[in-house]
């Protein structure tokens, strides 16, 4: 069974719609370790409205923070310090889906980040948007990926920017598994045809 973790280049690149892609596509458990705020209707929820298998489960935060901000922060308004001995992945004998919250160095406490808590049997996807800055954003995040060992591959969300795609995937060594449009919305119907045109390539 196939452990995935996605991450993203920064915040708001699309990891929770590629999550319900890679849910869909693999009929995979979701989980997403650390919520920031959104409590009512947080990514599991949303990845959870926009699948149709029956397969997939879902599985409780580790932490689930009151105030959107960076795990850090909102747990010190939460009066507690993030402790990666509680952050364990769920038992399941199914494929699992972790989503991240934004980059690989949002900091949990004091002295870890996101990167710590990725499981070392995972595959990290990484999920880039185009705009200025990003093909920076991108390498150095594969580039990190690489130096600690993990086998990546890569999504793009957004508008096409063939320049910008095509320089990251010729100084990478990650694999391209598709792009997701600006589409004019995201609903189950959405998520199985991209779910489809992934499958083969998880």
């Amino acid at each position: 069974m196939k452990t995935y973790f996605v991450t993203g280049i920064s915040t708001e690149v699309g990891k929770t719609i590629a999550s319900a892609i890679l849910v869909e596509a693999l009929q995979a458990d979701y989980w997403k370790p650390i919520q920031s705020g959104e409590l009512d209707y947080g990514d599991a929820q949303k990845v959870e409205k926009l699948i149709s298998n029956s397969t997939s489960q879902f599985h409780n935060n580790s932490y689930a923070l009151k105030t959107p901000m960076s795990p850090h922060a909102a747990a010190e308004i939460d009066g507690i310090i993030i402790d990666l001995k509680k952050i364990k992945p769920p038992k399941t004998k199914n494929h699992l889906i972790i989503e991240g919250a934004g980059g690989l160095l949002v900091p949990l406490n004091n002295s870890n980040t996101i990167l710590d808590i990725i499981p070392k049997k995972a595959e990290v996807i990484v999920v880039s948007r185009h705009y200025l800055g990003s093909i920076n954003h991108t390498l150095l995040t594969l580039n990190l990926l690489e130096q600690k060992g993990f086998k990546t591959k890569i999504i793009f969300s957004g508008d096409k920017h063939p320049t910008t795609e095509d320089i990251i995937l010729k100084m990478s060594n990650t694999e391209f598994i598709g792009r997701i449009n600006e589409e004019p919305y995201f609903d189950k119907n959405v998520i199985k045809e991209y779910a489809q045109l992934f499958k083969d390539k998880l």
